[in-house]
């Protein structure tokens, strides 16, 4: 990939497919699934439960592996990496957002938003998240665990860990699942304000079809195809 081909394209799948053995036969899950992300846009993946959602989504961060395709991930070919070597592209480039928060428990809202940058090593984590929390209006419970936040304020940390190490991408599975209609709202809003702030690319798996409209593209999978829908 060229460099000014890798500039413009953050995530691309070509023929990705994705099959499990059960028994006797394999069943297939993804079935020649090709699309590419351009840097800055957003995209949502809809489809009913079971379709191939959250797997199309970890094979696009790398969490999981193509049986056979390709998947380019900020100008790498991830599908042909181990996962040390994938781990270390998504601490890299890559923000997560999931549905059941991933906190760690052990640790205060700022340690937790602390967590990426001190895996890479980089100084100024603590001012860092700092900034963040206060973005996401927690400045005043940095030192909270998880278990003392609402889930609502448990998404804010994770918005906030997900922006800190400023990621080329932001991929999120599912980030209103957890919470009320009323509770989701403002997330909502602070996630696409950060994402434009930053100027992130985003991938979005929701069945919440409202919220996948507010993006520039909409993408719907169904026994295991991908097809683009008008936004």
């Amino acid at each position: 990939m060229t460099e000014s081909s890798e500039s413009l394209s953050v995530l691309q799948l070509k023929e990705v497919k994705k099959a499990y053995h059960s028994g006797h036969e394999d069943l297939e899950v993804l079935k020649d699934i090709s699309f590419e992300v351009k840097a800055g846009e957003t995209v949502s993946i809809i489809g009913p439960s079971g379709s191939g959602k959250t797997t199309l989504l970890g094979i696009c961060a790398g969490l999981d592996q193509p049986t056979s395709g390709t998947v380019s991930l900020c100008g790498c070919d991830i599908s042909q990496l181990g996962e040390d070597e994938r781990a270390a592209v998504r601490n890299e480039s890559v923000g997560f957002v999931f549905q059941n928060f991933q906190l760690l428990p052990t640790l205060t809202a700022l340690e937790n938003v602390m967590v990426p940058l001190e895996l890479r090593g980089e100084k100024g984590a603590r001012k860092r998240a700092e900034e963040l929390l206060e973005k996401v209006g927690l400045g005043e419970r940095k030192s909270h665990y998880p278990i003392q936040l609402s889930g609502g304020e448990q998404q804010r940390v994770a918005l906030a860990r997900a922006f800190v190490n400023r990621p080329r991408i932001l991929f999120a599975d599912e980030p209103t699942g957890n919470l009320d209609s009323e509770t989701s709202l403002p997330i909502v809003d602070l996630l696409f304000d950060l994402n434009k702030t930053a100027g992130t690319t985003l991938v979005l798996v929701t069945h919440d079809l409202e919220l996948a409209r507010t993006t520039n593209r909409l993408l719907r999978i169904e026994r295991g195809r991908l097809q683009e829908l008008e936004a």
